[in-house]
């Protein structure tokens, strides 16, 4: 195959492809000539991408969030793409086990996964993980983010952050905040929250998000720092209270409801995110499709609506600009892993 250049990588750290080092001279490249018509196929292949269904590997249960923007994305997807892109849903390890699939796939466009927020956490919060969360993907764009919302058991007296603080200054044990797992984003926002107001708060773990809302409704615990999604129709039946959201806007649902740089922590912006990837070598013509395709899918007026029925907003943007967030939130995660102390194996 004939030498070319290496595609200079906007991700930290990931090695550029070697070029080839062999010197030619007039008969090898005469010979390279023939051997070249020899696998025409193969090197035409990206060309006629996809000629076969798509696999989208989600590393969570379906259900979720995560599942739900997935599918959501995936049939429309198919659309543009004129094959279907079918769900897989590898669930395991805070979506670990998906991503080493994925990570380990051949690099052809058939096999994708939907990198999230929880890949970049564990890049600092596992010692020892089977893919690299930066070297084994290429990020074709951002699909859609969603903020948390701070939500407390409604009976008590918290109306609002400062309430909330106040309520944490005066009890002796301080407050308990709940989330689906440690090492979650949901864990994270609070730690970060907890890092930024210096209060005493208590993290509580638990398996998953429901029997987390389970018992913050019942009173077991006192908060918790939701995905939208999930917390959202509590608090509209009044089963919960939000006193905040996590994002930089408000919530068009709660328009009420203040953001946590509005109530005072300046620049507190943390979303739940997911974005479309492919195993690292995969060619740019496919990374290239894809990212166009998604853009399409994401400007649809029913795909918009759907997102902002789940209170996610589509988020779209270059390869590069997906693989730049992403590194970038690889080392916020890393300070806020650190400073909490949280860890896995």
């Amino acid at each position: 195959m004939p030498a070319s250049s290496p595609r200079p990588s906007p991700w930290p750290g990931l090695r550029p492809q070697r070029a080839g080092r062999r010197l030619f001279t007039l008969a090898a490249l005469a010979g390279a000539v023939v051997l070249g018509s020899a696998t025409a196929p193969a090197a035409a292949q990206p060309e006629a991408w996809p000629t076969k269904p798509i696999r989208l590997v989600v590393g969570y249960a379906a259900g979720g969030a995560t599942d739900v923007v997935a599918r959501l994305v995936a049939v429309k997807m198919g659309e543009q793409l004129g094959q279907p892109m079918l769900v897989d849903n590898r669930a395991g390890a805070n979506s670990n086990l998906g991503a080493e699939i994925v990570a380990r796939a051949a690099p052809d466009g058939y096999t994708l996964y939907v990198y999230t927020i929880a890949n970049t956490i564990n890049a600092s919060l596992y010692p020892r993980l089977g893919y690299d969360p930066v070297k084994d993907f290429e990020l074709a764009g951002l699909m859609a983010k969603i903020p948390n919302i701070l939500v407390v058991n409604p009976k008590l007296p918290i109306r609002s952050v400062a309430d909330y603080v106040r309520y944490a200054k005066s009890s002796k044990e301080g407050l308990t905040f709940a989330s689906s797992g440690a090492g979650s984003s949901i864990h994270l926002s609070g730690e970060m929250f907890k890092m930024q107001s210096g209060l005493n708060m208590l993290h509580v773990p638990y398996k998953g998000s429901a029997p987390a809302i389970t018992d913050l409704m019942g009173g077991q615990v006192d908060s918790m720092f939701d995905n939208a999604p999930s917390s959202l129709p509590h608090v509209q039946a009044g089963k919960l209270r939000a006193i905040a959201v996590t994002s930089a806007q408000r919530l068009p649902q709660l328009p009420d409801v203040p953001t946590l740089a509005e109530a005072g922590y300046a620049g507190f912006d943390v979303q739940s995110w997911f974005a479309l990837a492919a195993p690292a070598g995969t060619p740019r013509l496919v990374i290239d499709r894809l990212n166009a395709a998604l853009a399409k899918v994401l400007a649809a007026p029913d795909v918009r609506q759907r997102l902002q029925d789940l209170a996610a907003t589509p988020a779209g943007g270059t390869p590069e600009q997906a693989r730049a967030f992403a590194a970038a939130e690889i080392q916020r995660w890393r300070e806020v892993v650190k400073a909490s102390g949280a860890s896995a194996q």
